[in-house]
């Protein structure tokens, strides 16, 4: 099997390929410099000349805020991009993974947000990314759209390097404490995906760690299994300030994962533990 990795420079992508290349699947990963996703004659090129078996789709504009002010480009990229390569993966007949988020959804109540839930983003990011997940849709029939959140790997920036590089800084830290989610390791998720493009098990899925906390508790746990002493000063989202609307309320149910055969992803703590002995590494 050869499979097709975009973003290969990102979180995600670098450990999607690490995990083909550790199965010896042949990976064929690129970024900006290999491919422009927003131009539809590259993308066609490229990946006909590579000629893969299936194409995981990584690459996207992600900067929540920036989004804000620069919307037609996180456009371009969040919706060209995924429609211009699920245009070529239709003419090849072969299957795409779509990488999604939990700014798809309104980010209101507490219940876990199902995969099959009504989407109702509420920034320019979400909204991008929702209207990426319906190119794929209307052009597909082997796809499948995998929604994540929180995201933290070894290549790239992150919150968990943040919270670390701010500890350098600072002794005293204010972090929301009324948006509740999942953080997600990107090592383990890669596997997920390695394991889902081998299968025709296609349709939309919900994949990160297991267990929720909000970003308060989840920085109070970083500085913890660092050993760093730091205070951790709890404020809502309002204090906070932030450009964009960010979701209160990203649980994810993962139900169709187990439905599905798939093996979830280990809890949250214990990818934190694992990816901060990595990068002591």
């Amino acid at each position: 099997m050869k499979v097709f990795v975009t973003g290969v420079k990102g979180q995600l992508g670098y450990d999607v390929v690490k995990e083909l290349d550790r199965r010896g699947i042949t990976a064929i990963g690129v970024d900006i410099d290999e491919m422009d996703i927003t131009d539809g004659e590259s993308v066609d090129r490229v990946i006909r000349e590579a000629a893969p078996d299936a194409v995981i789709h990584c690459a996207a504009f992600t900067a929540v805020d920036a989004a804000e002010e620069q919307a037609e480009l996180c456009r371009r990229v969040n919706v060209d991009g995924p429609r211009n390569i699920a245009k070529i993966c239709r003419e090849l007949d072969i299957k795409m993974i779509q990488i999604s988020t939990d700014y798809v959804f309104s980010g209101e109540g507490e219940k876990p947000w199902e995969p099959e839930d009504e989407c109702a983003p509420k920034s320019v990011y979400g909204q991008t990314k929702y209207e990426g997940e319906l190119a794929v849709q209307e052009l597909l029939d082997k796809f499948f759209i995998v929604r994540i959140a929180w995201v933290f790997g070894i290549n790239g920036k992150n919150f968990v390097k943040t919270m670390l590089n701010l500890s350098e800084k600072y002794n005293t830290l204010r972090v929301v404490n009324d948006q509740f989610g999942s953080p997600t390791y990107t090592y383990d998720l890669a596997k997920l995906l390695v394991d889902m493009v081998q299968t025709d098990k296609y349709g939309i899925y919900h994949a990160t760690n297991e267990g929720i906390c909000s970003w308060y508790e989840f920085a109070c746990a970083i500085f913890k299994e660092a050993g760093i002493d730091m205070q951790v000063v709890p404020v809502t989202s309002e204090e906070y300030g932030a450009k964009a609307n960010r979701p209160k309320n990203s649980r994810m149910s993962k139900e169709k994962l187990t439905a599905a055969g798939f093996n979830r992803l280990p809890t949250w703590q214990d990818a934190l533990s694992r990816y901060l002995g990595e990068l002591k590494n």
